[in-house]
């Protein structure tokens, strides 16, 4: 692990850091739904249109991967990350149509040693993903476990 850019020293309470963007087609949600979440308004526009989620819609699961995918992206790829304990919330908030434009934010919360594991640090974190209108459709708070620099060399 060493040369990771981000080890736990280097998270910051009241940061935020950028997820990027991802652009959300019509094949990915309904290769999605066909595998793992095979409703009607997952697989097919008109079953969305007829639906209260207004057109062919991410499963709630999927968008969870896409932000997974962008967090990975983000920074989670080049860190210590020892994986996270769970999560605390998960809220999908508005459908996440295809055509749709995502962006993100993780705002880091709190950090803290672990008194049993001191080279180990928890940190806190909101997570949040946004469509191209600015609309809040997917929120998530969780704990990341990540070495500190010292224990990663």
């Amino acid at each position: 692990m060493t040369g990771k850019t981000w080890a736990y020293e280097d998270f910051v309470e009241g940061a935020s850091l950028d997820l990027g963007v991802k652009q959300v087609s019509a094949a990915e949600i309904i290769e999605f739904a066909s595998e793992f979440d095979a409703q009607p308004m997952h697989l097919d526009e008109e079953a969305g249109k007829a639906s209260i989620l207004g057109g062919l819609s991410a499963s709630g699961w999927h968008t969870s991967a896409m932000f997974m995918r962008m967090l990975c992206d983000a920074f989670l790829l080049d860190s210590t990350s020892q994986g996270s304990p769970g999560i605390e919330h998960v809220k999908w908030k508005k459908p996440v149509l295809a055509g749709d434009t995502l962006s993100g934010t993780v705002t880091v919360l709190a950090k803290r040693q672990s008194k049993s594991r001191p080279q180990l640090g928890l940190i806190t974190m909101r997570s949040e993903l946004f469509n191209q209108r600015g609309e809040s459709v997917f929120e998530l708070e969780n704990t990341g476990m990540f070495l500190t620099r010292e224990a990663a060399a």
